[in-house]
């Protein structure tokens, strides 16, 4: 009985794992084939490429903090991409920096490029809080500082808008090396999970809604960007959940690139998934009428399997390593695979606390990155049952 009590613990997260990565995506095939035999197709209906004048009036919104040196770089790029200048608007938003951010953007002022200063830090839901009451488009486009968006990407971005049925249309993440990369540039093991996430979006656009926009480039109809959102939570997740709530559906946009570059160390891409999951987690719960799935159905199914299922894996970890000690008292073999996970987890431990120093190298850099990964997850999940939240933010920075 003990031995099968702990074979259940350590199976727990293993099975967890294999239904939210692989198992629900193969869910999503058939019933993505389904909906394309349907009477109405669910990706976004591509318009032709018309004139300036039909084009939608929009806002993209730049939250910043502190991005002195990325900030310049950052604007010449929204500038230079195709797009009416007439029909765009184009927003700072400074988190109260402290460095020469702000004194940067106004010299852009001339190219109608305007600023909003925050009074105090609030963080980046606040920043972008403070975006709506400022913003004049139909459509509001929220980007970052390190992010690149190709010219002809907005365009495609702002085209599923055309669809009465879309209320979001997130971009496809490319992950490269710096912000001026090719979007073909993306290698090894983020670049890798980055492309996994955007195959699974497009499925679901497929097969109805994303869950979940990506926060580096998306846009949202302005009657249902809520600008009294909650500062703790994460708008770019909820954006999903909103349009869900006003009658629309959120899609993917697999032609609307933005380059996403790496973050620079294992140790800074440890923090940002602490804060990033324990927000995710917070808003979640802040939605959680929309997991049932007597009154939302297919949307409900979609949001459980990508985003809770994922988030408890972690939570069922400490049981796991509890019932590897009870096999390792049971037989060698268990005795082996608790050795096992031991070392990996201190060669993890080791590798993420050198990670703030140099690169890894191959032998250490993997389990470093599982252990790293598992931890933050973990932490995430102990920073939400503490109550711990942290709306103001210290932006990722990442190479420009």
């Amino acid at each position: 009985m003990l031995t099968a009590l702990a074979l259940f613990l350590v199976a727990t997260p293993i099975l967890m794992f294999g239904y939210a990565y692989v198992g629900y995506p193969l869910l999503l095939k058939p019933l993505a084939a389904l909906r394309r035999r349907g009477a109405s197709a669910a990706a976004p209906r591509a318009a032709a490429d018309g004139a300036a004048a039909e084009w939608p009036t929009i806002t993209i919104t730049l939250p910043v903090y502190n991005e002195e040196r990325s900030i310049a770089s950052a604007i010449d790029s929204l500038l230079a991409i195709d797009y009416p200048a007439d029909r765009r608007q184009v927003l700072v938003i400074s988190d109260c920096s402290s460095d020469r951010t702000d004194d940067i953007v106004r010299s852009y002022a001339d190219r109608g490029v305007e600023l909003v200063r925050l009074a105090k830090r609030g963080g980046k839901t606040a920043a972008e809080n403070a975006a709506g009451p400022a913003a004049r488009g139909e459509i509001i486009v929220n980007t970052d500082a390190t992010t690149r968006i190709p010219k002809h990407a907005l365009k495609e971005l702002v085209r599923a808008f055309q669809d009465p049925t879309v209320g979001v249309a997130s971009g496809r993440d490319v992950s490269a090396a710096n912000a001026s990369a090719a979007a073909g540039d993306g290698r090894g093991g983020e670049a890798g999970y980055v492309g996994y996430e955007m195959w699974v979006r497009s499925l679901e656009t497929q097969v109805g809604s994303i869950v979940g926009a990506s926060g580096c480039f998306y846009g949202i109809r302005r009657q249902i960007y809520d600008s009294t959102f909650p500062e703790a939570l994460s708008r770019d997740f909820a954006s999903a959940l909103l349009a869900r709530e006003a009658g629309y559906r959120a899609v993917s946009v697999d032609a609307a690139i933005c380059i996403v570059p790496r973050t620079s160390s294992l140790q800074a891409e440890f923090r940002r998934k602490i804060r990033t999951m324990a927000r995710g987690l917070e808003t979640l719960w802040y939605k959680r009428h929309l997991m049932n799935p007597l009154t939302e159905g297919a949307f409900a199914f979609m949001l459980i399997s990508h985003k809770l299922c994922r988030w408890l894996v972690y939570v069922t970890l400490p049981l796991a390593m509890l019932g590897l000690v009870i096999l390792a008292t049971q037989s060698w073999i268990g005795a082996a695979l608790l050795g096992l996970t031991a070392l990996g987890a201190l060669v993890g431990w080791a590798g993420l606390r050198m990670s703030a120093r140099k690169e890894l190298p191959s032998l250490i850099a993997l389990p470093s990155f599982v252990f790293a990964a598992n931890l933050a997850g973990l932490l995430a999940w102990v920073k939400v049952f503490r109550g711990q939240h942290n709306p103001v933010w210290e932006p990722t920075r990442r190479p420009v």
